[in-house]
């Protein structure tokens, strides 16, 4: 089975998460197929906190990807994220 999972990278007490698409049998920080973004939950507030590629979400999805509970929490953020990105560029 494929999972969109969280696979954690940064620094001792700075964690950095990736958001992949892997295989369920691959451990957490192992081989992926394709890396879909990232959450970073200790951004600042200049920084970019969350960011996803929705196309491929929506493609990986389309197959029969599976998302982790985690994950899901953090998509229904995702376009929370993108509208309060948008007028702070314009």
């Amino acid at each position: 089975m494929v999972v969109i999972r969280l696979s954690r990278g940064g620094a001792k007490h700075r964690p950095f998460y990736n958001i992949v698409v892997a295989d369920k049998r691959v451990r957490r920080d192992g081989r992926f197929i394709e890396r879909l973004g990232f959450y970073n939950p200790v951004a600042k507030d200049g920084e970019e906190k969350l960011r996803v590629a929705q196309d491929r979400l929506t493609y990986w999805r389309g197959v029969g990807a599976q998302a982790s509970p985690t994950v899901e929490r953090l998509l229904k953020q995702a376009p929370a994220a993108g509208e309060a990105a948008a007028p702070a560029q314009a």
